[in-house]
């Protein structure tokens, strides 16, 4: 194998997407009804389409996402309900399922229907390098959408090393003409010595004040690499958001003829 070739080679991905029943907003909204199928099944399904990933599971503690993740099909992992966090969650599923330490863990948001596969692909490409720890998603959006506290903002640097995730509006406007913003898609891919790290990291200043986990990497002087992508995603955030998920969706199934999308970058090994 040449220089090239085992630098730009992937190591296995696998995917996991974390589903908890209580949420403050939303209780129960993994088994939320769209389309006559409940959430977690169209996450999945869109998940799975990526050919980048080696696997895709469902990691919960609750016995009703178990039983509907059964009844249509999806691999269900059970864990235990004192995590504090998704991340955590993920970390116990990858041990359980005897992942390789070369492995990289994509944690798939379980609230996200409208993940086009695509993205994913593009989430794991610089894995090829190995220098790379950690990625995530980002896209650009107009000076509206960043007004909105549900949408996170994230800056960085010349070489996509994310330097600051925030609720706010960031960069500030001093001159409206020129800001670029982004907002972060909050999926990530962690290289697995990362994800364990991640897990024995207290919680940090900032993440505490904005309540954004990501940040405890940066306060901790792990890289995150930011990966621009075209696609959008709608996350559910509230009961009134099926009713826009729904709507994409249904547009999705009309350009494909499905409720799937079965388009993907499948360039990714050349």
């Amino acid at each position: 194998m040449t220089d090239k070739n085992r630098k730009n080679s992937l190591p296995p991905c696998h995917g996991i997407i974390p589903a908890r029943y209580q949420s403050t907003r939303f209780p129960g909204k993994p088994l939320a009804d769209i389309l006559g199928r409940p959430m977690i099944w169209h996450v999945f399904e869109r998940a799975r389409q990526c050919t980048a990933l080696s696997s895709v599971v469902l990691a919960t503690d609750d016995d009703r996402i178990r039983s509907a993740a059964q009844q249509w099909d999806i691999p269900v992992v059970m864990t235990r309900t004192d995590h504090p966090s998704g991340t955590d969650r993920v970390l116990e599923v990858a041990e359980t399922l005897e992942l390789t330490a070369d492995s990289v863990i994509v944690n798939i948001q379980g609230d996200e229907p409208a993940l086009e596969p695509a993205m994913l692909t593009e989430l794991v490409r610089p894995f090829g390098n190995p220098d790379i720890q950690v990625t995530t998603l980002a896209r650009k959006i107009n000076a509206a959408e960043a007004d909105n506290p549900d949408l996170v903002k994230v800056v960085f640097a010349a070489d996509r090393r994310a330097l600051y995730f925030s609720r706010s509006p960031i960069p500030f406007q001093r001159n409206p003409t020129t800001a670029d913003f982004y907002g972060h898609i909050g999926i990530y891919a962690l290289r697995m010595p990362t994800l364990k790290k991640f897990v024995t990291l207290d919680q940090s200043r900032l993440e505490v004040t904005e309540r954004l986990e990501q940040l405890r990497l940066i306060e901790n002087n792990v890289p995150i690499h930011i990966v621009e992508t075209e696609h959008q995603s709608i996350g559910v955030d509230r009961p009134e958001d099926i009713e826009t998920v729904t709507r994409i969706l249904l547009e999705k199934k009309e350009k494909s003829g499905s409720l799937m999308v079965d388009k993907d970058l499948d360039d990714h090994y050349d």
